[in-house]
């Protein structure tokens, strides 16, 4: 494909936009780490009889030849030559790392998380910004989470940048999408599962409560802690700029805040949703 204006070329494009996404269900994945994850969650679906995420991959040569392993993945789904200026036309970004590929949603249900019995999860309370959404939804692959939800007024999960900013962990783990707060606490509740909300003005310090859960594994005298943190728990985070609001505060068990001991104000949704997601994550692996 060379003609960056021929019409394909443009209904390609139009996934950069939300209500061509919602129309179609399908959206863009930008990228050698975002194609090469998506082609594997694909394999991984037809090979068990499950319908493909992969509709349509776009590459230069020159990716190709660079990594010749995406196109032994796309076996199987429409592979297609395009020049630079084609895919620039295609992709969000001025520079696309020569591949792109048009893929369906990959959302799933709440009923279907939580029935899997999950461990740790991640869930984004109005969360407006897709490059924070992103990095939040990576750092809880990184940290072996078991789902992330994102409630109700979030940010979409398929816009571009938020895309690219999970680097490729949207294909790795359960994503719930316009889930309503209150109905995901209680059936987390039912399941026995903890509700912990990142909270800068917290009563729980988290490295305090750490140091009480590793005391108390470790079998000292006297030693407890207001909450295990192995147990299965939902981390609560809140919009970037006013945090969680008083309702969602008021859902959880307790409100727990990272300590800042330099001069910063306060940790961004990333960080702090970081460190949150792997404080839990040491004690489950302990």
């Amino acid at each position: 494909m060379s003609n960056p204006r021929a019409d394909r070329v443009r209904d390609v494009a139009r996934l950069a936009g939300r209500p061509a996404r919602l129309k179609r269900g399908r959206f863009l994945a930008e990228g050698p780490q975002a194609v090469r994850e998506a082609l594997l969650l694909h394999r991984e679906r037809t090979a068990a009889g499950e319908p493909g995420v992969v509709h349509e991959v776009f590459a230069s040569e020159s990716c190709l030849d660079r990594l010749p392993e995406l196109a032994e993945l796309a076996d199987g789904v429409a592979l297609r030559l395009a020049n630079d200026d084609v895919l620039a036309a295609m992709a969000d970004t001025v520079n696309p790392q020569g591949i792109v590929a048009v893929c369906s949603f990959v959302d799933v249900s709440l009923e279907s998380v939580l029935d899997a019995g999950p461990r740790l999860i991640a869930v984004m309370c109005q969360v407006r910004d897709p490059g924070n959404a992103g990095t939040v939804l990576r750092a809880a692959d990184a940290a072996g989470a078991d789902a992330v939800v994102l409630t109700a007024s979030s940010v979409d999960i398929y816009n571009p940048k938020a895309v690219r900013s999970t680097a490729g962990s949207l294909f790795h783990l359960p994503v719930v999408l316009g889930a309503d707060v209150e109905e995901l606490v209680a059936l987390c509740k039912e399941r026995g599962i903890g509700i912990l909300a990142a909270d800068g003005y917290g009563t729980l310090n988290l490295d305090k409560l750490q140091d009480e859960n590793a005391a108390r594994r470790l079998g000292a005298s006297a030693a407890t802690s207001a909450y295990a943190l192995e147990a299965p728990t939902a981390w609560l985070f809140g919009n970037e700029a006013q945090g969680l609001s008083d309702s969602e505060l008021a859902l959880a068990d307790h409100r727990v805040a990272v300590p800042v001991y330099g001069s910063a104000e306060s940790l961004n949704l990333g960080t702090a949703a970081t460190v949150c997601l792997y404080a839990s994550a040491r004690s489950q692996h302990s």
